[in-house]
């Protein structure tokens, strides 16, 4: 069971691509991680960006293709558009199944995209994807509609192309999951705690890991969300060896 991430690197680990590894260790899959840049942040601060130049991600994911059947995919921080494009057409070559992280900002505050993406991911990737979770801030910019309550976060999760989880952190934790037009709405409860940096990246690799272990979309999303849930109670989140999976 293999699965892959392509996204940018924390050097904390705490989000990106290392933290998206550690998840599918935890969950029992093989997890491979292409890298679209490079950051210099902690849970606190974001303090630059450097891009990873488009030909060598695709040498990348080529590299990993080559070698491994991989069927489940995670996108996360892409940074600009030609990346964007790029792992739209990779997911149309190799046929994969893809769970997009629309990641734009960090939970430090820093942006993390290159230009304006709404257009580009909604075009080339949202419209390719199986599943997009994107936070209550993301889905304003990628809908174009303002969203502070349940019903909006319904009416915006009827407005993506692809199934859709709207995550609720900022919505009194109010999760809105639309899949194939079926809405279903989870409430959690809110943890205070420091420990929330990559909380977006560890939901979204924990979704793919448990696709890839055969689980359907709307479980998979429900056995993610109690896994955040213990990561973030525990102070430990994308290290919870031993969890029954």
């Amino acid at each position: 069971m293999v699965v892959m991430s392509i996204a940018g690197v924390d050097p904390s680990a705490g989000a990106g691509v290392y933290a998206d590894l550690k998840t599918f260790h935890t969950l029992g899959v093989y997890g491979c991680g292409i890298v679209t840049c490079l950051t210099a942040q902690n849970p606190y601060k974001m303090f630059c960006v450097n891009e990873i130049s488009t030909d060598f991600v695709k040498e990348q994911i080529e590299s990993v293709m080559d070698a491994y059947d991989v069927t489940y995919i995670k996108t996360g921080m892409l940074y600009s558009k030609e990346i964007i494009k790029l792992t739209g057409k990779i997911i149309d070559e190799y046929n994969l199944n893809a769970v997009v992280d629309p990641v734009m900002l960090a939970t430090s505050g820093g942006d993390l995209t290159k230009d304006n993406l709404v257009k580009t991911l909604n075009k080339h990737l949202l419209s390719k994807a199986i599943l997009t979770t994107p936070n209550i801030f993301e889905a304003e910019k990628l809908t174009g509609t303002e969203i502070t309550s349940k019903d909006d976060a319904v009416r915006a999760s009827e407005m993506f192309e692809c199934n859709c989880l709207i995550t609720g952190g900022h919505l009194d934790g109010i999760n809105t999951l639309n899949i194939n037009g079926e809405v279903t709405i989870k409430k959690q409860e809110l943890l205070k705690s420091n420990n929330l940096h990559g909380t977006g990246c560890n939901l979204s690799s924990a979704i793919t890991a448990y696709l890839e272990r055969g689980n359907d979309l709307k479980t998979s999303c429900f056995k993610s969300f109690d896994y955040v849930y213990e990561a973030i109670k525990n102070g430990d989140h994308g290290t919870l060896i031993g969890r029954d999976i």
